[in-house]
């Protein structure tokens, strides 16, 4: 039987019916000052309405100078711990730190030894797929996008737990190690089954119990397995620094929305992921690379500052790339100073250019950073200052590291299902109200007609 091609299912009508949808849904901008409402929940300046409380993470842009809110360099805390600081501790121990700080996220407290030891083991058991799931889910229809092979595979699993609809702690707490320990499995299988349809070769490697789940990400995804100390510190690093940003990013108050209706994991963390998907939430790295490739056509001479900044103006006014009018990679919704993610991990970036060779590169994007700041302030009128975020490196280093774009995105998944657990629990044990915010309608009364009339 042939397969029915649901992108190939428009026809008149439907075309005809969307333009109705483009007439009637308009809402006119002005009503949204006239009734104060909070688009997109933040207020005239850009911050966030306070939708809730968490103990998790915290995201600091601001500090009070004699009563009054100035930008600051940022900061970023991991259960009150300041994540540049966590990070400096795994790199003076020489060791990588993403289970430690899942466990510093869903426990509230950084493990000793022995914990530590015991969590990492648990997880590297726990990193098993049901038997034949990979032949029957994920080898099955394979996908172009692998955020959309996270989310069928892990709505998958509900149907493969006997307790899916127990939400009592001790039971999410299971079904959340559960999905830290085989995201990275189903991104790269779906990754593997997706270039296996199209003709090329089917790598399937079990993971190692004795190896980290970054190192493990490389060990699955490379043909010959092999990665040098400094690949997986990296890789280790972005996880590290992806973790977790807070209740307000998009995703995890997802998870917070979806799970305060008493739904089942699974549904909570398969929303979560079809958030995170969005081009101006986790697909934004992709975004980088693809406009610094367009960048390199068009920019012939990588230290000519006069030629990258008419590139970045034409970016502006939407003459070039994907005339968004966008500078990926620059502007946060929170951080104006500083993104410390993009602070700590640009040092390490370069490191890495080197082991690669690729330091003119490496060049050319700290150069453009420093430009497109510039250039951005000149041009627009904005409230606040606009600094690089962590999306404006991790693209240029998951390249180095060889990871192909469609894990881009599914990377940051795997780091965030941390954060999107814990979340998930502060959300269980702490709220008995499902979030309702509230919405106005602007449409005034009318009668009905009857269809004979119409």
């Amino acid at each position: 039987m042939a397969r029915y091609d649901y992108a190939q299912a428009a026809c008149p009508l439907i075309d005809k019916l969307a333009e109705a949808c483009k007439q009637e849904f308009p809402i006119n901008p002005e009503l949204y000052t006239k009734y104060d409402v909070k688009r997109g929940l933040r207020d005239l300046n850009g911050k966030g309405v306070l939708a809730g409380l968490t103990n998790i993470g915290n995201v600091v842009a601001s500090k009070m100078v004699d009563g009054v809110s100035v930008p600051c360099d940022g900061k970023l805390y991991y259960r009150g711990i300041d994540v540049e600081d966590l990070v400096a501790g795994f790199i003076a121990d020489d060791r990588l730190g993403f289970e430690e700080t899942t466990y510093l996220l869903l426990f509230g407290q950084l493990p000793d030894k022995k914990q530590l030891a015991d969590f990492t083991e648990l997880l590297a058991e726990m990193r098993n797929l049901p038997a034949i799931f990979t032949r029957d889910v994920i080898m099955k229809a394979p996908s172009d996008n692998m955020m959309n092979t996270l989310a069928k595979c892990v709505l998958a699993l509900y149907s493969y737990d006997s307790a899916a609809n127990d939400i009592s702690i001790p039971n999410v707490l299971r079904q959340c190690l559960s999905l830290i320990s085989l995201f990275p499995l189903i991104s790269v299988y779906g990754y593997q089954a997706y270039h296996f349809k199209a003709g090329q070769s089917l790598i399937i490697r079990q993971p190692d119990k004795k190896l980290s789940l970054a190192e493990n990400i490389l060990y699955m995804l490379r043909e010959d397995g092999k990665f040098t100390p400094l690949e997986a510190k990296l890789l280790d690093m972005a996880l590290v620094l992806h973790a977790e940003h807070g209740g307000g990013n998009n995703s995890t108050f997802t998870v917070h929305v979806v799970s305060s209706s008493g739904t089942d994991t699974y549904s909570a963390i398969a929303a979560a992921l079809g958030s995170l998907k969005g081009p101006k939430h986790g697909g934004a790295n992709i975004k980088v690379c693809q406009m610094f490739d367009d960048l390199m056509q068009h920019v012939t001479d990588w230290e000519d500052e006069e030629a990258l900044e008419t590139y970045l103006r034409s970016l502006l006014h939407k003459e070039g790339f994907d005339h968004s009018g966008l500078i990926y990679g620059m502007g946060h919704a929170v951080y104006s100073m500083s993104d410390p993610r993009a602070r700590v991990f640009k040092g390490f970036v370069q490191k890495l250019s080197v082991e690669k060779n690729r330091e003119k590169e490496y060049e050319l994007y700290a150069r453009v950073e420093r430009l497109a700041s510039e250039v951005i302030a000149s041009e627009r009128k904005i409230y606040k200052g606009v600094c690089a975020n962590v999306d404006f490196y991790s693209g240029f280093v998951y390249r180095m590291l060889g990871l192909p774009e469609e894990l881009f995105t599914p990377i940051f998944a795997i780091a965030r299902i941390s954060g999107w657990s814990a979340h998930r629990i502060e959300e269980l044990i702490n709220s008995n109200k499902i979030i309702r915010p509230a919405y106005k309608a602007i449409v005034d009364p009318r009668p009905y007609t009857p269809l004979a009339e119409r």
